[in-house]
């Protein structure tokens, strides 16, 4: 008869949270009994555990266990457990020695044969347990490079139960330390240079870019829209650690982390098909849900190709999110908030029948008119710049010696203008100026002059613009000064502001 404790870490959403599992040898008919809510994968446990404890060369107690996981009123999902609950067992029947499994947290899915497996969100995982001041972890070998990014706390190594038993009874070699593997060079996103044209949506992706704002690009099929928007992560400045382990966590969590990268330090870039689902833009599934392409492009840039052809229901499902950066989905198995602090970038072609020209367009008017009104009101004003693009013409397209500005010289524009924006607002834990309330920039002394706010006024008298409308304007200018080095937006960069918002005004040229 024995009791032991030890600990391991469960997610909800990409959170961890840590478990502490106590497990109790008592008379009576043998059996493994689970409380503290565990869900189906946790409750499997019991078979997977014991043939890995058998074939791994040590004996299964004969004995009535229970097994509490603590807190009892903390859902528990997942097999990361297998690992932390064969050592509690073991250790309450006095194989493994029970202060050797204290204050550490443990970390796997056990095979029949005893191998540790490796599992998702180690990262989001070891992140936890750090957090809450554990001392060391042991993760399966699979997960060690991914579990050594996380600095503060004692990383270890094991690829089979029989090793971790052996190496805590003294009777074979430590576990190893985990270290950050080789990091494969990432591939070198799309270039700017390669955009034939366009000047007027070159000018807004840069604008996109410096203030993190949202963007439509609207036009006939070839002209480039799609080159654009996928060009869009190569001029967003690098992540921050803080903004990397939280990306990286994130991808973690869904399964998505490609191998031998280490850390995502380029903004992700998402662009799920047309005909995806809600749960797989916003996150679903049954039990508990999954996050979705909004949340992996979190830090990144969600792009909609043929944003159109989405179902209207599935476009309106990111409203939320646009607003709060954030996605709570609630199922069965509870509730769960995913982060979803994205760009958001789409793409459509003006009607149904895809002609390269409007002369040769077969839609009628009220075709047009529905086509464009899949975009819903609300979700385009939830849209800071609205861009109307022409086809490229032949002197930009033959013309060999004609090549607009690369990636890397409009990112270091860019870069300069988040620097001013995030030393304006870092004191109020804000970034960048689409994150800015609309009543803090209508206040002093952030507010304009009456002269420069004249053109504004004009728009939302005559109800051209919305509340929230007005607020973007005037977030964009604020980005628009930011390029220009300017301290403050003046009235040529409002009424560059409104036709990027509007396409009503003349851009108005320095």
């Amino acid at each position: 008869m024995g009791l032991a404790r030890t600990l391991s870490v469960t997610l909800s959403g990409v959170s961890g949270y840590l478990v502490e599992i106590e497990a109790d040898l008592s008379a009576g008919l043998p059996g493994l009994t689970f409380t503290g809510l565990p869900d189906t994968s946790v409750t499997e446990a019991r078979d997977r555990v014991r043939a890995a404890v058998l074939n791994s060369g040590f004996s299964w107690p004969s004995h009535r266990i229970t097994v509490a996981l603590l807190p009892a009123d903390l859902r528990k999902n997942g097999s990361m457990f297998d690992l932390a609950l064969a050592l509690s067992v073991l250790s309450a029947a006095g194989v493994v020695p029970q202060p050797k499994i204290l204050g550490s947290a443990w970390l796997g899915e056990l095979g029949l044969d005893g191998r540790l497996r490796a599992v998702r969100g180690i990262l989001a995982s070891v992140l936890a347990a750090q957090a809450a001041d554990v001392r060391t972890i042991t993760v399966p070998s699979g997960n060690a490079a991914e579990a050594a990014l996380v600095t503060g706390i004692e990383v270890h190594a094991a690829s089979s139960l029989r090793e971790v038993v052996l190496a805590l009874r003294g009777e074979g070699p430590q576990l190893r330390l985990a270290e950050v593997g080789e990091r494969a060079a990432p591939s070198p996103p799309p270039d700017l240079s390669d955009v034939v044209g366009q000047p007027v949506a070159r000018r807004a992706l840069e604008v996109a870019a410096a203030g993190a704002h949202h963007l439509l690009l609207s036009g006939s099929p070839g002209a480039g829209k799609t080159m654009l928007a996928a060009r869009l992560p190569g001029i967003l400045p690098g992540l921050s650690d803080q903004h990397a382990l939280e990306v990286t966590a994130i991808h973690s969590v869904a399964g998505a982390l490609p191998s031998g990268v280490g850390l995502l330090r380029r903004p992700p870039l998402q662009n799920p098909h047309h005909t995806s689902s809600t749960a797989a833009l916003v996150g679903g599934g049954s039990n508990l849900a999954r996050p979705g392409a909004a949340t992996l492009a979190h830090r990144g840039v969600l792009v909609l190709d043929e944003a159109a052809e989405f179902a209207p229901k599935v476009l309106d499902s990111l409203r939320e999110p646009l607003e709060s950066g954030r996605i709570t989905l609630r199922r069965i198995g509870g509730a769960v908030e995913y982060p979803a602090r994205f760009q958001l970038v789409l793409a459509t072609n003006p009607c149904g029948c895809g002609s390269a020209r409007d002369t040769d367009c077969r839609c009628t008017p009220d075709a047009r008119r529905r086509y464009q009104q899949r975009l819903s009101g609300p979700l385009m004003d939830r849209i800071d710049l609205q861009i109307p693009i022409d086809p490229v013409t032949r002197a930009d397209l033959m013309d060999e010696h004609r090549q607009g500005e690369d990636s890397p010289t409009v990112a270091a524009r860019v870069v300069r203008a988040r620097a001013a924006a995030r030393a304006r607002w870092s004191a109020r834990g804000w970034h960048t100026n689409a994150e800015i309330p609309g009543p803090l920039l209508r206040q002093r002394p952030w507010r304009p002059s009456p002269k420069v706010l004249a053109p504004l006024d004009r728009e939302l008298e005559t109800g051209s613009l919305s509340a929230r409308g007005c607020d973007r304007v005037l977030r964009l200018a604020w980005t628009l000064a930011d390029l220009a080095g300017q301290d403050a937006p003046g009235l040529a960069e409002l009424n560059e502001a409104i036709w990027l918002r509007t396409g009503r005004r003349a851009v108005v040229t320095r």
